[in-house]
């Protein structure tokens, strides 16, 4: 199950509690088809004092979410859109927009 966001792509939220929210993709994780956004799908953890975390409390961190939730927003065009694969001469393999045509960036 391939999906195409990567970590630090700006992805806006298209349906759900946190709809309409936009943020950066902090990780992906392709094969369980999800990805974690800054400041999105926020859940509060009970954390208990441990050598690693010397102060027991309630940590704010955001959760994984469904990819499906998720469109990438164009850096070119500003508006979310889906992206698509092309072989180009000059840069190799590379995600284009599919409503203005502008390189997203090159894939590695």
């Amino acid at each position: 199950m391939g999906i195409n966001i990567r970590k630090g792509d700006t992805v806006r939220v298209l349906w759900g509690r946190d709809e309409g929210k936009t943020g950066r993709v902090l990780r992906a994780f392709p094969a369980r088809g999800q990805v974690v956004v800054e400041g999105v799908n926020v859940v509060k953890r009970h954390t208990r004092a441990s050598r690693k975390v010397r102060q027991a409390g309630i940590v704010e961190k955001p959760a994984p979410l469904p990819a499906a939730k998720v469109m990438v927003v164009c850096p070119a065009c500003s508006r979310p859109s889906r992206m698509k694969r092309e072989l180009r001469a000059e840069y190799g393999r590379v995600r284009v927009c599919r409503r203005c045509g502008e390189i997203v960036d090159a894939v590695k």
